[in-house]
Formats: structure tokens, C-alpha cells, sequence
């Protein structure tokens, strides 16, 4: 593809795993970690120093975030796309799942600035030159749980809803900049460090409920993100793509 991508939250799990396949697919990608360094390094070192770069910033701190977009620019020229992946604090434990009459509202915002509030940052901090060069697309990571909330994972399904209508109304402004925004939403990803304490009777439960009898795998997710990202999107804007085995269907 040929293109400079920047994913928050790169350094493992479903962003390495999301890094690893735009490079395979010929892009450039902008790691971003927060705490994993050494882990952003290896993943550096793996996809090797001409197509990636590793640069710490906490995504619900804009100065970062800016310092962030601008290193990145320096670095490779230009950022074409971003892909909102960070995860903040959250683990899916259907055991240690905090009931509704149990939660706070610290814990929804804890969840609405590491998803709604990193997604703003970003995207304002890099609009300037998407909207210069006429060109950009933004691709936020969601969850089908704000249709089918198997577990009732109250603050992070909230704050993933969110990110949907995020998306829709930047896309309904943008557009006429050639800015594209879009939403993949999978399943329960097998396996990743935050569904790493999913017991086996919720995956199994989630196989046998899917059309393709199959849990959805971060490479299956990443497969989406970089089709969004290449030109052969260039005319999908505003959606929301659930990537879940057919669990849900739109």
C-alpha cells in the first residue's frame, strides 16, 4: 500500500498484531505504547527500522499525542491513516466484571477518555494534514458487545457505542476533505493480554454461537483494518464493520 499508518497501542496484542499485517501488506506503521517499551522495541526490531518506528505517548494527553503525530511526521514524511486501537485499564473478565449497582462513574470515564477522548486527540491532532493534502482515514477499533452484550461489560461497551457516533458525524463533516472514518468491530479476540483471563466456557459459548462455529482472532480483525486502510476503501466512509464470525449480523 505504500502508506505511513499510525496505531495507538501497538505494542502488542491486537495493534501488534494489526502493525505486522500492514507491513506485510507494504505499509510503514507508527508504533505507539504507553508502558511496553521493551515490547514496542522487540516489534520494531521484528518488522524491522525502515518500516516501523516506536514512540511512547499516553493518548488521553493531548500535548503527547501532538508531540506524538509530529514525531511521526519528522520521521516518516507524512501520516496517512490512524488507527485508534489503545485499550485503557481493562482486562474481559466475565468473574471480576464489576455489576452495574457496583460501579462508579469513575469507571465509565476511565473507559470514555481512553477510547472517546484518545480518538479526539488523535484525530485533531493530525487533521491539519489530512485536510491540506486533501486525504486521510481514520479507523477506530469497536466491539460488537454494543449489540450483543454477552457479558454485560457496562463501562467499555458504553464508551465503544460512542465511538460509533464519533465516527459517523467526523465522517459527515471530513468527507468533503476526501477524509474517510470508519469503525471495526470485533468479536472476542483468541486470544489477547486483555481477553487473557476469558474463561474457556465464554469462548466456548461465543464458537458455538457463531455461523462459522469459530472465535474471532486478531488477525481477523486486522485483515479488515487494512483493507479500510488501502485504496480499495477509498469509497467506504461512516461504517461500522462487525467482524465477529456472524455472532451479529447488521
Amino acid at each position: 500500500m505504500g502508506k505511513v499508518v499510525l496505531v495507538t497501542g501497538s505494542s502488542r496484542g491486537l495493534g501488534a498484531t494489526i502493525a505486522k499485517t500492514l507491513v506485510q501488506q507494504g505499509s510503514k506503521v507508527v508504533i505507539n505504547f504507553y508502558k511496553s517499551q521493551n515490547a514496542a522495541e522487540e516489534l520494531v526490531n521484528e518488522l524491522g527500522q525502515e518500516h516501523a518506528i516506536a514512540i511512547r505517548a499516553d493518548v488521553t494527553n493531548r500535548k503527547e499525542v501532538e508531540a506524538l503525530i509530529e514525531q511521526a511526521t519528522q520521521h516518516f514524511g507524512q501520516i496517512d491513516v490512524v488507527v485508534n486501537n489503545a485499550l485503557v485499564d481493562f482486562k474481559f473478565d466475565p468473574q471480576g466484571q464489576k455489576s452495574f449497582k457496583d460501579l462508579s462513574w469513575e469507571d465509565y470515564q476511565r473507559q470514555l477518555d481512553g477510547t472517546l477522548k484518545a480518538a479526539f486527540n488523535v484525530v485533531q491532532s493530525v487533521l491539519p494534514q489530512f485536510t491540506e493534502r486533501k486525504n486521510g482515514s481514520i479507523i477506530s477499533i469497536g466491539t460488537n458487545l454494543y449489540q450483543n452484550p454477552v457479558v454485560p461489560y457496562h463501562e467499555y461497551t458504553t464508551a465503544k457505542a460512542g465511538l460509533i457516533g464519533f465516527t459517523r458525524n467526523i465522517a459527515a463533516e471530513l468527507g468533503q476533505y476526501g477524509i474517510k472514518a470508519n469503525v471495526v468491530s470485533g468479536g472476542l479476540l483468541k486470544m489477547t493480554d486483555a481477553s487473557s483471563v476469558t474463561t474457556p466456557e465464554v469462548f466456548e459459548l461465543i464458537a458455538q454461537s457463531t455461523p462459522l462455529k469459530k472465535v474471532t482472532t486478531p488477525e481477523d480483525v486486522a485483515n479488515m483494518v487494512a483493507y479500510l486502510a488501502s485504496e480499495n476503501a477509498d469509497g467506504i466512509t461512516g461504517q461500522n464493520f462487525t467482524v465477529d464470525g456472524g455472532l451479529t449480523m447488521n
